[in-house]
């Protein structure tokens, strides 16, 4: 049987951080009532005519330096033509044959090209629930129309629904962090589309590509390319032929559906645009984009990883910087172990906070690193260094000032301690005797025990020395 391989590629819109529209003065808005963000020029009124936005331009050559794309000295718009009500002049303004940035990497994946455009309106439908002079209709909403937008579009270097996700999540992350786009899906500033083909395994040549439109969230993305898999590998296990077309996912049957054939770039009637001059890309344009470019999300894990943290733990800081801020920041305070710095920040503390960022929290990035010094010191049991976390999230404060004022501090007395361990073998009896024919799983009744009666005091790796030691085993 024929083993298929997917080839994958995308097409990915990002509507950048400006404060106006890509061709004219409307502030740009989400949410505002429809159509009041409007004038002339984005509605194509006769005789307006199109001004290109400055900070787009160099928000896309940001971008260009950030997938270390080639940068064109000269770059054209064109009129892409087509007929659709989302588009007041019939085309759109978009650039073809001379974008502003070729070539290119992020990751394992290399950029074909990133071009600027400018995105249409809203289109909303109106059905069964909500019929306009009694008949179903679509309505526009135009404040939209002419946000700029970049699109960037990958080779097929991707072979995974979960690769696509994961590449498209980096993107997303730096993107944020070299503060070109908010990159919000759920507002649409991130959209995209995959192109999806399938070949033998071991072959070269590629399949028939169809593309999935406007996915608007990472899980959509992975679920919409593994049915397009599934489908395309159905057709030809039967014998079928693969047709080029755009399809529709829909997430709620996971069924995918034709849109339309596959248009061609001749299909477009591409021209330069005649009402806009080429934009000369300058080497000052250049240097202040540069300058203007944080440290990117790959860099910073690279830096990580080389203060010996785990790639996976590496990578969450890296890919959400408000993580790897507080991470840097409380590894400033003296002292601050490294690795149990950087585990505690991923596991405990995203497990209390999720998605927010730790600086809307009250713990402080000081306070932070002296508790996890305590609990990597053993003056702190880990379970009590949870407890005491979840003081510093909610009301801030001082570890060390907690652990006393609650009597949390770990059990420092040796004797002490072997006393308990010792009263919990002879209460726990028929544990202490599973333990010593070799049933380690049993240990966890005579761990409960002595933390019962420390209240979480007890260090568990000394309790279970000195229970190895006691029944020699």
């Amino acid at each position: 049987m024929t083993e298929y391989e997917p080839v994958i590629g995308l097409e990915i819109h990002v509507q950048l951080s400006t404060r106006t529209k890509m061709f004219c003065g409307c502030e740009l808005s989400f949410g505002e009532p429809p159509n009041t963000r409007t004038c002339p020029v984005c509605l194509a009124l006769p005789g307006a005519l199109p001004v290109a936005n400055e900070q787009a331009i160099r928000n896309v050559l940001m971008i260009g330096l950030a997938l270390e794309c080639d940068l064109a000295p000269r770059s054209v718009f064109h009129r892409k033509n087509y007929f659709y009500p989302d588009s007041p002049k019939a085309y759109q303004i978009s650039q073809y044959d001379e974008p502003l940035c070729r070539g290119g990497r992020l990751g394992d994946v290399r950029i074909h090209r990133v071009h600027l455009e400018e995105d249409a309106a809203k289109l909303v439908h109106v059905g069964e629930s909500g019929r306009i002079h009694g008949s179903d209709a679509s309505i526009v909403d135009f404040n939209r129309c002419g946000t700029p937008l970049a699109e960037i579009v990958t080779e097929p270097d991707l072979h995974t629904p979960e690769d696509a996700r994961a590449w498209l999540e980096l993107l997303r992350t730096t993107m944020r962090q070299i503060g070109v786009s908010d990159v919000n899906m759920e507002e649409g500033s991130l959209r995209c589309d995959a192109n999806i083909s399938l070949r033998p395994v071991g072959s070269s040549v590629y399949g028939t590509k169809t593309e999935l439109k406007n996915m608007n969230s990472f899980r959509f993305l992975e679920r919409g390319i593994r049915a397009e898999i599934a489908r395309q590998e159905e057709i030809l296990r039967s014998g079928g032929e693969v047709e080029q077309e755009t399809l529709h996912f829909d997430p709620r049957t996971e069924r995918v559906t034709s849109l339309r054939s596959k248009e061609e770039a001749h299909d477009y009637r591409y021209f330069p645009e005649p009402d806009l001059l080429p934009v000369e890309i300058t080497e000052e344009m250049i240097e202040s984009a540069r300058a203007a470019m944080p440290e990117l999300p790959a860099a910073r894990q690279q830096r990580l990883e080389a203060l010996g943290i785990p790639a996976d733990t590496a990578r969450q800081l890296a890919w959400r910087p408000e993580l790897g801020d507080f991470f840097e920041a409380a590894l400033e305070t003296d002292g601050a172990p490294v690795g149990p710095l950087a585990n505690w920040v991923t596991g405990e503390l995203v497990a209390r906070i999720g998605e927010q960022d730790p600086r809307e929290t009250a713990v402080r990035p000081e306070a932070f690193a002296t508790l996890v010094g305590m609990v990597a010191g053993r003056t702190l049991t880990p379970a009590n260094g949870k407890l005491v976390l979840e003081r510093l999230v909610a009301e801030g404060g001082d570890p060390a000032a907690i652990v006393e004022a609650e009597g949390l501090a770990a059990v420092s007395d040796a004797d002490e301690l072997d006393g308990v361990v010792e009263a919990a073998l002879a209460a726990n009896e028929d544990a202490a005797e599973k333990i010593r024919a070799g049933n380690m799983k049993a240990i966890g009744a005579i761990i409960g025990h002595v933390m019962r009666e420390t209240k979480g005091r007890a260090d568990g790796a000394e309790v279970t020395r000195i229970v190895r030691e006691k029944l020699g085993v």
